[in-house]
């Protein structure tokens, strides 16, 4: 996808007349590598050979604004009542956000009122617009001690015109929106009909998802936390694998369909084995194939542990009729095939058949490490971009999405957000890393020459990968 100056410009509601109530903060304020002021814009490119190829003067180089405080700000902060709404599945993080938000808005800028939606977008729906608490700094003081969301979460389409009534009848005039790409997608929608009707309601995204699989951010938050979690799973099936005799260890961990996850938790811990993810294709059969490479470990080894993203080998599913076709969850994503239970399933089968007696150890912890609370990084994280987003939106930004890009807090449009997935590059330094940890990077004893990444022979296209020595 090329990108332009144009496409990264965010839209604003209208010119800034208020003085900002922390004007004096940013006054004399200059970019510095610690800052950027509000003048200055965060460039997209970070390599040499990437700007040459764009030729380009500085000022026509695609760059995002910089996210932060401004002197003059859109909306009378008297007259401000703002809405909270979290969508999509739980992550690391979610109540830190509101109460940042919550802070940032009643204490920086004295918001009066601010309206915290239950159950995501449902919320907003005309069944559901008065089912709201009032977040004051109180209501919201110790909540980052807990996981999950204080308001609650949902997935599912709702109906763009209806959410806007609710926000003309609660008087909310800024909403924030803290979800994944489902509800940044929401969130576009309904920018969109605001922007039909000509209304002044400004809408910010904090994006967040474990699976990191979001675009144009270092990482979304919730995404440390949640792979640090993890790795403590790849270190206790690692235990019980390597005390039994002929141990299997599988751990199926969270990634649609991105890996990211499985790589940085099995890098954490460094005791996994054989790495699986959906960008990496891999075959079950065969001399090279997955169970003849867990065979070879068993035997050498003693044992093997495996770590596999819940998005992997849905190739292979497909191939044993595994999968159904068609069906979709609440928010329309495709239902995946349990790639976990095949495996356990088919390892056992094969190791049997090779007169091994295998002990199988398998953890599915999906729920549990995405329930957890936010881990110190994260919680500082999350703390940040509210802050950046109550900026965002008292300046009057909207269809924005708050994000950290090349460590840089900027404004990126949001249908940037969820124009395609983040993955791990086949070719990239990550999965490098993965390989080099555990062995991929090694020829076999015999000197056969190991192709690389994934499986010699396999076909390069999106499916799941392995990693093994």
């Amino acid at each position: 996808m090329t990108l332009h100056l144009d496409d990264l410009r965010v839209r604003h509601l209208g010119e800034c007349r208020h003085d900002s109530p922390l004007a004096d903060l940013v006054a004399d304020k200059k970019t510095s590598p610690h800052y950027v002021s509000e003048g200055d814009r965060v460039l997209l490119d970070d390599t040499v050979s990437m700007l040459d190829r764009r030729g380009m003067t500085p000022d026509q180089l695609p760059s995002f604004e910089a996210a932060g405080p401004r002197r003059k700000i859109y909306f009378d902060p008297a007259e401000v009542t703002a809405g909270i709404v979290t969508c999509g599945g739980l992550c690391p993080g979610l109540n830190d956000v509101i109460r940042g938000l919550v802070q940032e808005l009643t204490v920086q800028y004295d918001v009066k009122r601010i309206l915290g939606f239950r159950n995501g977008f449902r919320g907003l729906t005309a069944q559901h617009r008065h089912d709201t608490v009032d977040l004051t700094p109180d209501v919201v003081r110790d909540i980052h001690n807990s996981g999950g969301t204080i308001l609650g979460s949902s997935r599912g389409g709702q109906d763009a015109d209806e959410m806007v009534d609710t926000l003309v009848l609660r008087g909310v005039n800024v909403l924030f929106v803290v979800g994944g790409d489902g509800g940044m997608n929401a969130a576009t929608n309904l920018a969109a009909a605001i922007r039909a009707r000509g209304l002044d309601i400004a809408v910010i995204g904090v994006p967040k998802t474990i699976d990191n699989d979001l675009p144009y951010t270092d990482q979304s938050f919730g995404f440390q936390s949640a792979f640090a979690q993890a790795a403590n799973f790849i270190s206790s099936v690692s235990i019980e694998a390597s005390a039994s005799p002929d141990g299997i260890g599988i751990v199926k961990l969270m990634g649609r369909h991105s890996g990211f996850i499985a790589c940085y938790a099995s890098l954490a811990r460094n005791a996994a084995d054989i790495v699986l993810i959906p960008e990496v294709p891999f075959r079950l059969e065969g001399e090279d194939g997955l169970l003849a490479r867990v065979e070879r470990h068993v035997r050498d080894k003693g044992f093997v542990v495996i770590v596999v993203a819940e998005g992997a080998g849905q190739d292979v599913l497909a191939e044993r009729g595994l999968l159904q076709g068609g069906a979709t969850d609440a928010s329309g994503n495709a239902k995946l095939g349990d790639i976990g239970l095949l495996l356990r399933e088919t390892i056992s089968a094969h190791l049997t058949e090779a007169g091994l007696s295998p002990t199988v150890r398998y953890i599915d912890p999906s729920y549990a490490i995405r329930s957890v609370t936010a881990n110190a990084y994260d919680s500082v994280y999350c703390l940040r971009l509210a802050h950046n987003a109550v900026h965002a939106a008292m300046a009057g930004r909207t269809e924005t999405a708050v994000v950290r890009w090349r460590r840089r807090f900027v404004h990126v449009p949001m249908p940037l957000i969820i124009s395609h997935r983040n993955e791990v590059d086949p070719d990239g330094d990550l999965w490098m890393s993965v390989q080099e940890a555990t062995g991929g990077l090694v020829a076999p004893s015999d000197g056969r020459k190991l192709d690389r990444p994934g499986i010699p022979g396999a076909p390069r296209q999106r499916g799941a990968g392995v990693v093994a020595g």
